[in-house]
């Protein structure tokens, strides 16, 4: 209970920040998704400057009214220094506030995890080679995800649930508190479901950044791949979701995250379709019909395509993120087994507040 009694661990300012920087690197991903659509990873050839300049004092006006990839290029890189500098606010406020020594190891990773993607992202430019822009665009996510871990670790609610938990441990049981099963198979699901998402951004972005000079069976197995974990992805989410509303009276805590989590591979499937057919028309086995013959030819690199493509790629980071919060809900402190008796449990949520 130290950790939860009256003083700097009171402060909401980490978790205000932890919020702020996960805010602030979604439309850092998205931008960076646009990038690579528009294929803008060279629009800029220097780093970490802009032509010659100084990167905040590259001219507005050169930037704002230039052409379209030195706009979302510049752009990108900017939204880049925001997301360090929150990063370095947030190993400030939890150094300051958080009395956890392994958050604040946490907050440290995080710092070290930007700077690699900062860095990730000069040598893209410097050598110009497409494999470490694929790198680039897989780190991203998986910086998103600590950036979601780090709001959750650091909120009310995370923090007086382990309280809770430890509190009822030790009255109802010494060595440890007791766990929910139901709980522990939605956690097996969860980190499932985490872990097969972001390979399948892995795939997916190996088939972005693949070359047009590889072999077209290398494009099939990709494609196949992608389509299989495709498949793997919305069935371990389907589960998570099913036991999450079923159980609904005992974990109330996680209906939120999986049911937008559900709802976001829903939204995925219909954009992953979407991206296929502006980039390579109709399937083979789709049947002649009208809607499907009178389809437009979508423009190359155009506002419908470019949109699709991107909200796909960007959708795939939401659903790491989610899955992540959805982890460490269902993580076992977060719900109190059926064997701690209720009286005690109430007790040690009041103490925790």
């Amino acid at each position: 209970m130290a950790s939860m009694s009256t003083g700097p661990t009171e402060s909401r300012w980490p978790f205000r920040v932890a919020l702020l920087l996960a805010i602030a690197t979604f439309p850092l991903i998205w931008v960076g998704g646009l990038v690579t659509t528009y294929d803008a990873g060279m629009a800029v050839p220097d780093w970490p400057g802009t032509y010659g300049y100084n990167m905040f004092l590259y001219p507005w006006q050169t930037w704002i009214a230039g052409p379209w990839d030195l706009f979302i290029e510049h752009g990108h890189r900017l939204l880049g220094i925001l997301s360090g500098t929150l990063t370095i606010c947030l190993v400030l406020a939890v150094f300051r506030w958080d009395r956890r020594i392994w958050v604040r190891y946490f907050s440290l990773g995080a710092l070290a995890a930007v700077i690699l993607q900062g860095c990730l992202g000069g040598a893209r430019v410097l050598l110009d080679d497409r494999q470490l822009a694929m790198l680039h665009g897989c780190v991203g996510p998986a910086f998103l995800g600590v950036c979601v871990a780090l709001c959750e670790v650091t909120s009310r609610t995370w923090k007086a649930a382990w309280s809770a938990a430890a509190a009822v441990g030790r009255a109802a049981h010494p060595s440890a508190p007791s766990r929910s099963p139901l709980a522990a198979r939605l956690l097996g699901l969860a980190v499932a479901a985490t872990a097969t998402a972001y390979l399948q951004l892995v795939i997916g972005a190996w088939m972005r950044h693949l070359p047009v000079t590889a072999s077209p069976v290398l494009f099939r197995w990709i494609v196949f791949a992608h389509l299989f974990f495709a498949g793997v992805v919305t069935a371990l989410v389907v589960a998570v979701a099913w036991k999450a509303f079923r159980g609904r009276k005992h974990l109330p805590s996680l209906r939120v995250p999986a049911g937008l989590l559900a709802a976001l591979v829903l939204c995925q499937l219909v954009l992953g379709c979407a991206a296929w057919v502006v980039n390579y028309y109709w399937p083979g086995w789709v049947p002649e019909w009208s809607l499907t013959a009178s389809y437009p030819v979508i423009e190359s690199k155009g506002w419908v395509q470019t949109t699709i493509v991107t909200g796909h790629m960007a959708m795939g980071s939401l659903i790491i993120a989610i899955s992540v919060w959805l982890t460490l809900r269902a993580s076992p402190a977060m719900h109190n087994g059926p064997a701690v008796c209720t009286s005690d449990a109430r007790a040690a949520r009041g103490l925790a507040r």
